[in-house]
């Protein structure tokens, strides 16, 4: 399908990370540079950033009533590859917060984080989130994007990206059934598409789509790299402008609903395994309430019959499922009042992009 000659897509959303408007690209597990880079002005950067977030224009909360689903991505940790004993602390405080809200959630798994002497440690990540009563899904072994590959070789790196979470869900009496795309990249051709959607079809899977995101993978690693550093009043700033931001965010997509189908849909929100998610949950518990957003498993979501509506799109973006129904419906979204993440957090980020986690070395 192409799209409506009218419709524009808003200018952050083009290129290779473009997601609703933001899932990234994996952070290179295996990629060990020697030095972390130094952040010198981020003090300063950071408050401006802050105030930048929380003095964006309000966007009106609609009426009450919605639900929405919670899905993490890349498990058993975002980022770069840090030690089990690391990615377990993460993972237990992530847990913790979850269960304390009562929530049940999703996670998308990237088998290649398992790989290693270590794998039976970092197995039992995978385990926990499963002793919690929570799902997992398939997000590929490696990460790969439709886009970037032929789809032969991405069916089969799918493939083996089923092998140990698949084992854990047959020991529960389960099977793995939600596939998510990394970088929301579903193929340039009608015929990657289909070939590839079929055979998730063959193999019992359905696509979890993306109809919220708070860009989180964005402030991610300024988190931990605050952390790392004992700079935790730093941490605490980026916390705070990414609850902001999220806040904001929230609201919009709750809005973009209403001007879209006249309701708001039962929403999906990609998070990621962070830290930053762990030291939050009870901070985004009370955004989700405060906007009247009650959280329910992805299955309960996925009933909603606004998934029924049909999404064609082909091409080189990474795109929520809003965006592509705009495109089927011939209906705009509200991009003009779009919040935006930070610049001063974007090149914050762009300089840690690559650098070893600090923390993997320490602990390791």
């Amino acid at each position: 399908m192409l799209p409506d000659p009218g419709f524009r897509l808003p200018p952050e959303n083009t290129g290779r990370n473009a997601v609703a408007r933001t899932t990234p690209p994996i952070r290179k597990p295996f990629a060990m540079p020697a030095k972390v880079p130094r952040v010198g002005t981020a003090l300063r950067v950071l408050a401006a950033a802050l105030l930048a977030v929380t003095t964006a224009p309000a966007i009106a909360a609609p009426a009450p009533g919605g639900t929405v689903a919670l899905t993490f991505d890349d498990l058993p940790v975002f980022g770069q590859k840090t030690s089990p004993a690391d990615g377990g602390a993460m993972t237990t405080r992530l847990l913790a917060g979850l269960e304390r809200q009562h929530y049940t959630a999703t996670g998308f798994v990237n088998e290649s984080q398992l790989a290693g002497p270590d794998h039976a440690q970092r197995l039992r990540l995978l385990q926990q989130w499963l002793d919690a009563g929570m799902d997992l899904g398939n997000h590929s072994y490696s990460h790969l994007s439709l886009n970037a590959v032929p789809v032969e070789t991405y069916i089969a790196d799918v493939a083996r990206g089923a092998h140990d979470t698949g084992t854990l869900l047959a020991a529960r009496g389960r099977r793995e059934r939600w596939y998510r795309y990394p970088y929301l990249e579903t193929g340039k051709s009608p015929e990657v598409r289909h070939r590839f959607e079929g055979w998730l079809a063959e193999h019992g899977y359905r696509v979890a789509p993306v109809t919220m995101e708070n860009s989180d993978w964005r402030f991610a690693a300024p988190y931990d790299d605050a952390v790392a550093r004992g700079d935790h009043a730093e941490a605490q700033r980026i916390q705070s402008a990414y609850l902001s931001f999220t806040r904001q965010i929230v609201a919009w997509y709750r809005q973009a609903g209403r001007e879209l189908l006249g309701r708001e849909p039962a929403f999906v929100f990609l998070l990621h395994a962070s830290h930053l998610n762990a030291a939050s949950i009870d901070d985004l518990a009370a955004i989700l309430h405060d906007q009247h957003l009650r959280v329910v498993p992805l299955d309960t979501a996925m009933r909603d019959p606004a998934y029924r509506i049909a999404d064609t799109y082909v091409g080189p973006n990474g795109t929520g499922w809003l965006d592509r129904w705009s495109l089927t419906l011939h209906r705009s979204l509200p991009y003009a009042s779009l919040p935006t993440v930070p610049k001063a957090i974007i090149a914050y980020d762009a300089r840690l992009e690559g650098a070893t986690d600090p923390r993997a070395a320490a602990t390791s």
